[in-house]
């Protein structure tokens, strides 16, 4: 990797780019965009690792790199679910990588030679990763190590605060949804505040839904789920 590449002050303002992005998508685009520019890769995703390992892909420069985490979850391996790696992952032959070898293979079939992986853990613990891509075998030294993940860093910090308000948002959105379906009940029942929160928590609870699912059914429909 040409030292010049990259300098500090172009790190900065790419750092700042990050953190003014409105979106966990957006961030992640700006992520992959860089990187391969940075680091000359053909192919990227920013994947997060949600509840029970689930892996969502937030961001992709191209629909193989979604396959490639598709695979991963339809074939139960490969470098996002596993935990044989800490900051970085380098595969300079994919046909050749025995790790994943299901995987691998397929992803190698699919035209992708080369990977560097990179972990986002802003406190620690893996929030997603970083997967880049190269379609030509190529080898990565401890520079293009070094740079992914100092970037990296920077980025899970970035994609952390993204997902923080995010789930702000969302959180605010839901008590927002629930108090319209309590003022709903409260109108057509005469209930009480308390007695309409508790016939919306009775619905989420037999019906399995989730009490903001529930919430905006009543909103958008003016009707509850038929109890069976």
């Amino acid at each position: 990797m040409d030292d010049d590449r990259l300098d500090h002050h172009e790190l900065a303002g790419l750092v700042e780019e990050l953190h003014a992005a409105d979106t966990t998508q957006e961030t992640a685009e700006q992520v992959i965009k860089y990187l391969c520019e940075i680091l000359e890769m053909d192919h990227a995703a920013v994947t997060m690792i949600r509840g029970g390992g689930r892996l969502d892909t937030v961001a992709a420069t191209a629909g193989v790199a979604v396959r490639a985490d598709e695979l991963q979850v339809e074939l139960g391996e490969g470098p996002c679910l596993s935990d044989s790696w800490d900051q970085t992952l380098r595969s300079g032959d994919l046909s050749a990588e025995t790790r994943w070898p299901r995987w691998t293979q397929a992803v190698a079939d699919m035209g992708l030679a080369s990977l560097l992986g990179v972990s986002l853990s802003p406190d620690g613990r893996r929030m997603g990763v970083v997967t880049l891509y190269s379609k030509e075998p190529r080898f990565f030294d401890d520079d293009d190590a070094a740079l992914a993940h100092v970037f990296a860093r920077h980025a899970s910090l970035a994609l952390a605060k993204a997902e923080h308000q995010a789930n702000l948002v969302f959180a605010l959105d839901a008590r927002k949804l629930i108090g319209q379906a309590q003022g709903i009940l409260m109108e057509r029942f005469g209930l009480d505040d308390h007695r309409a929160f508790e016939v919306l928590r009775r619905y989420s609870q037999h019906h399995n839904l989730k009490l903001r699912a529930v919430a905006e059914m009543l909103v958008s429909t003016r009707n509850l789920p038929t109890i069976t």
